[in-house]
């Protein structure tokens, strides 16, 4: 793999344990949001990396949503640095979650737990989903309310596109005002994610999710009831994938 130099030009702490780190790494080529790219540092038993999505467009500086894995080999060692830091990020950029890979619909939907949230933020960043669909909605799923990160970016996206784009926080383990309670398959079930979205899960949508694997499975599961399927080339479905572990 070819490796380019990185520089942490910002870190935003979101919650203990939660965070992006905007890197300046200009030498990288250029990709499509939702792709990802490699972070890694040499340490004295070799060089530890692996794959974050990028949480934004292409172009100089580059940010990552990360979270802090207790026992990780890499996140520690992340967490713990600050601006002026240098990393490695890798030349290229690799993965199909990408727009160009989804089908055409009147609907959006963008499905994330915890830092799947990323490439949906660099996507919203470019002109490309707003000219492609006509509504776009939000559904982040957490544990706690202090895990809902990019309130003001997605508050301003609300405001700037009335009835176009909607944002849900979906959280599990606490009541937060303006949040649905619970996980995001038992709002899909009861029927409480169509109410807040003022929109049904229809075929006639392209539904993209990204995080935890459960989430993904179950998800996948009520959607096929629904009528929707995953998206292939030469089979056109609704549902696109991205499995980060």
């Amino acid at each position: 793999m070819k490796w380019t130099r990185g520089v942490i030009e910002r870190k935003q702490v979101w919650a203990d344990g939660l965070f992006t780190l905007e890197i300046k790494a200009p030498d990288v080529a250029e990709f499509e949001p939702g792709q990802f790219l490699q972070l890694g540092i040499e340490q004295p038993d070799g060089h530890l990396h692996r794959p974050y999505s990028v949480a934004s467009p292409h172009g100089e500086v580059l940010d990552f949503f990360i979270v802090l894995v207790e026992g990780g080999r890499l996140t520690p060692h992340l967490w713990k640095m600050g601006v002026g830091d240098e990393l490695d990020v890798s030349a290229k950029a690799a993965g199909s979650f990408t727009l160009s890979h989804c089908p055409d619909a009147s609907t959006l939907w963008l499905v994330a737990t915890g830092t799947g949230l990323a490439p949906y933020i660099a996507m919203l960043r470019t002109e490309t989903p707003w000219q492609r669909y006509e509504k776009i909605l939000v559904v982040h799923g957490v544990r706690q309310g202090s895990d809902l990160c990019y309130q003001e970016e997605l508050a301003a996206h609300q405001q700037q596109r009335p009835g176009r784009f909607t944002y849900i926080p979906v959280v599990s383990r606490e009541d937060v005002d303006g949040a649905l309670r619970g996980r995001i398959t038992h709002c899909i079930t009861n029927g409480s994610l169509e109410s807040a979205a003022d929109q049904e899960l229809e075929p006639d949508c392209c539904f993209m999710m990204c995080g935890n694997p459960d989430m993904l499975n179950e998800t996948e599961q009520l959607l096929g009831k629904r009528g929707l399927k995953k998206h292939k080339r030469k089979e056109p479905g609704q549902i696109v994938v991205e499995r980060y572990w």
